[in-house]
């Protein structure tokens, strides 16, 4: 059986002058990584444990192939690049995504049935188009339009009808000049979309429930959003039987990067997304979100979506979806901390200020321990 290999990042620090210089900068980021550890499974199972340090990553990479084959120690020196790698711009049409800092993704859903707004955008274009221009004044970077709801138990949407909630919500948006992301799991959608203005698609499917799907998006040349979820391409919400949540996830997050680089999506254009909410438990979304780091492993930039998600409720006395503003902004806050890029949240003006105040947290970081005698 083939061993599986990660190596996960599992404390970090304001800067690498904290660590004297011996912290990773994950990801091109603001956040730094000083201890790691390297897991090894087999069938499952956790066959290998290894801490390491920066300057020890030599040697546990080297007992790696000694144990396990040159392979294995591969694998591990390809994480260990892309635990390090800047990643590029997104370019959006005229604008420019950068992703050295958190950036942030605005929801506008046109539905009858979101979970959260309740089909309040849905019927009033005026409401839909004064609530983007808000996201995009509060500081928004991209707005994410949806015409479907993916909620646990939601009903699938006909494709007709989707197309006649999104292209006139694409249309407005487009008029205002804000980068648009199309979250839609359909490639008529995505087309339609694409075709009106919008730059990105977000498909919670990760390209799985339409095989035509794929094509387009190579075709188009536009950065894609792979969600993880467990179920089929027809039901993302099936419970996932998960032997190690965070590692599973990883697996099944390099399978989506790999069939669609496979189908000729370039690498550069491809956006991860651990799929929090989407057929795991509250158990399994809290282990997710601690293991967050890990997922710089696959080389690619990182999207957090757990704004207003149900397992806030969970964990807060079944507060209401319209009352989980402050879990939402603590999940932020622990995406922010693990290096994630891209934060797909409903309340904009609120992330943004607690983004901003993090950065000046991190900022001020870089120089805190400048004036210190040296040890």
């Amino acid at each position: 059986m083939t061993p599986r290999v990660y190596v996960r990042p599992v404390s970090t620090v304001a800067g690498p002058q904290v660590a004297e210089g011996d912290a990773v900068r994950l990801a091109g980021g603001m956040v730094y990584a000083r201890e790691f550890v390297l897991v090894v499974r087999e069938g499952g199972a956790v066959v290998h444990r290894r801490m390491f340090a920066p300057p020890d990553a030599v040697a546990a990479f080297g007992e790696l192939a000694d144990a396990f084959g040159d392979d294995a120690a591969s694998e591990a020196e390809r994480q260990w690049s892309n635990l390090r790698q800047a990643h590029a711009p997104l370019q959006l049409g005229e604008r420019t995504v950068r992703l050295d800092q958190p950036q942030v993704m605005g929801i506008l859903n046109v539905t009858p049935d979101s979970f959260s707004d309740g089909g309040e955008f849905l019927d009033d274009q005026d409401a839909g188009r004064a609530h983007a221009a808000a996201m995009v004044e509060a500081g928004a970077a991209i707005i994410d339009i949806g015409g479907e709801s993916t909620r646990p138990g939601a009903a699938a949407t006909w494709e007709g009808d989707e197309l006649e909630r999104v292209v006139p919500a694409v249309e407005y948006c487009a008029a205002m000049g804000a980068a648009l992301s199309i979250d839609t799991r359909r490639p008529a959608v995505m087309e339609a979309a694409l075709a009106k203005g919008a730059h990105l698609v977000n498909d919670v499917s990760g390209l799985r429930h339409d095989p035509r799907s794929r094509e387009l998006v190579a075709r188009s040349g536009v950065p894609v959003v792979l969600m993880h979820a467990p179920g089929d391409g027809q039901d993302l919400h099936s419970e996932g039987g998960y032997e190690s949540v965070a590692f599973d996830v990883f697996d099944g997050l390099r399978a989506l990067r790999d069939a669609a680089v496979e189908g000729g999506i370039a690498p550069e254009h491809i956006v991860l997304d651990p799929g929090i909410g989407f057929g795991k438990s509250v158990a399994d979304n809290l282990a997710v979100l601690n293991a967050l780091p890990l997922y710089h492993a696959l080389g690619h930039p990182l999207l957090l979506g757990a704004s207003r998600k149900r397992m806030i409720g969970a964990l807060s006395n079944e507060a209401a979806a319209d009352r989980r503003l402050g879990g939402s902004i603590a999940l932020a806050i622990a995406g922010m901390n693990a290096g994630v890029q891209l934060l797909r949240v409903h309340d904009v003006a609120e992330t943004v200020q607690a983004r901003n105040v993090w950065r000046g947290l991190r900022d001020a970081a870089l120089t805190d321990f400048a004036d210190l005698p040296p040890m």
